[in-house]
């Protein structure tokens, strides 16, 4: 059972062994044909003979071309993830100069239970969206110029962008004293 296994082993090597047969037989213990690497003075001369027949002789995996019909189905390169924005009206600005073309009052989700104001903006690049007016109390009404940033209202569905306020002409939250930098509210001046 082995010996066909030896001798198919044996017609592998036989070209390294024709090959280098005198280099082999002047420094290296041979037995049957085969080299014996346990032997000392093989473990010296054998690995540094054998090294560029057997690099050659046992490699594992090539790298194979892709067939034309594989690359028709789109393999063979990946196609780069795009990246998705939150808010694509805005074209990649942080802000958009916009006109309020018309003030809402609308209804959050349940559970919540709400009067959110809200405007519909014209932005400078010809888009309308919806926009969520911050903090309480506003002055925005028709025609009124305001900045546009993105963000969304959690409550509000398809209403993706905030307006800033004490901007433009939307002007900041009065009495505001905590979080003023979101509500453009300006420092409070100390009384003497």
């Amino acid at each position: 059972m082995f010996r066909g296994v030896f001798t198919r082993g044996a017609s592998l090597f036989g070209s390294i062994s024709n090959v280098s047969s005198s280099i082999l037989k002047s420094k290296m213990v041979m037995n049957n044909g085969f080299i014996n690497m346990a032997h000392p003075v093989n473990n010296t001369y054998g690995s540094q003979i054998l090294k560029p027949f057997t690099s050659s002789l046992f490699q594992i995996s090539q790298q194979r071309n892709v067939t034309l019909n594989q690359t028709r189905r789109g393999k063979g390169y990946h196609k780069k993830k795009a990246n998705t924005t939150k808010s694509p009206h805005l074209k990649g600005c942080p802000i958009k100069k916009g006109v309020i073309i018309r003030v809402m009052i609308l209804k959050p989700k349940k559970p919540n239970s709400a009067q959110r104001k809200a405007a519909r903006v014209r932005l400078s690049n010809g888009e309308v969206v919806s926009a969520y007016i911050p903090g309480i109390g506003h002055n925005a009404q028709e025609h009124s110029v305001v900045y546009v940033r993105g963000g969304r209202s959690q409550d509000l569905p398809g209403v993706k962008y905030h307006l800033i306020r004490g901007a433009m002409d939307l002007a900041g939250v009065a009495n505001r004293v905590t979080s003023r930098s979101k509500y453009g509210v300006k420092k409070p001046q100390k009384k003497e």
